[in-house]
């Protein structure tokens, strides 16, 4: 794994030089587990004009097959130190209205269960935790569904009921508050405006569900949120809610996690570890 690892130090650093400040060692042994590993692959890796180096067909072949193993070896590091005991670090991602509204309760029962286990957590869009997740970045997320990926393996964890949110007084109709691009909730919101042939509707992102609920309250626009992020608002007495069709109202929650994850990090693994901390799942609800 040495040579393979200072193959891909050199492409990420963009040289030999480069990447033996980040390996600590010395250029000539970065120049010569190059060889080493050209020798063993009999293959040229890299096409050389003085200090300048850049990447053959094979070592462009070479560097997906190296980031994979290199990224299995972390994982199996990982699983090793985590086996027989809930502790480490899990890098848990939510959306910014579960993180705020159901996540809390969670890691505190969590943490009581597992006191060595260190929780990371991080807010985004589904679409983007969905991506964090695929990449690696992420350990499991809590998305708004439905999703289907081949890599991904999902769970359900509770329905949301999406109401229609507007102020009590001097509501304005023709403004939609949103969350950013990739939102679950905002792809239903946009579904429903063409559905009543609002796409002319006017849109105003911002990135939190308070600053939402704000700006709907005061008669800056309407939303489109899950009913208990709305009840537990403080600007819940200046709102009005309306139900809506069930097409647009139910929105899954799920925990997902890649199906390469390693030991624990499998997402039925991180069910379980989460699970044990609240014995039935639909009390987050």
């Amino acid at each position: 794994m040495v040579n393979l690892k200072t193959f891909v130090a050199v492409v990420e650093s963009g040289g030999v030089q480069a990447a033996s400040r980040v390996l600590n060692t010395v250029q000539s042994n970065v120049t010569a587990r190059i060889r080493r590993l050209e020798e063993e692959l009999h293959a040229s890796l890299f096409y050389r004009s003085g200090r300048s180096l850049k990447l053959t067909p094979a070592g462009n072949l070479l560097l997906d097959y190296a980031e994979k193993l290199l990224h299995l070896e972390q994982q199996a590091v990982q699983a090793l130190h985590q086996m027989g005991s809930a502790s480490g670090e899990l890098r848990i991602g939510a959306m910014e209205s579960f993180a705020a509204g159901r996540l809390p309760g969670l890691l505190q029962a969590l943490r009581r269960r597992h006191p060595t286990l260190q929780p990371r957590v991080n807010s985004a869009s589904s679409a983007e935790l969905i991506d964090a997740v695929l990449e690696h970045r992420l350990d499991c997320a809590f998305v708004g569904g439905p999703v289907e990926h081949e890599l991904l393996d999902v769970a359900p964890v509770v329905t949301e009921k999406l109401v229609l949110v507007s102020a009590k007084e001097g509501a304005v109709e023709d403004t939609f508050i949103m969350f950013r691009p990739g939102c679950a909730y905002r792809q239903r919101a946009e579904a429903w405006l063409q559905e009543r042939g609002k796409v002319a509707t006017q849109v105003l992102e911002m990135g939190t569900q308070e600053g939402i609920l704000g700006c709907v309250a005061v008669g800056l626009g309407m939303t489109m949120l899950p009913q208990h992020v709305v009840e537990q608002s403080a600007y819940f007495s200046a709102l009005k809610l309306e139900t809506l069709p069930a097409r647009y109202s139910a929105v899954p929650t799920l925990l997902i996690s890649h199906r390469d994850a390693i030991s624990m990090l499998g997402v039925e693994s991180i069910k379980m570890l989460i699970g044990s901390a609240l014995p039935v799942w639909e009390s987050v609800a």
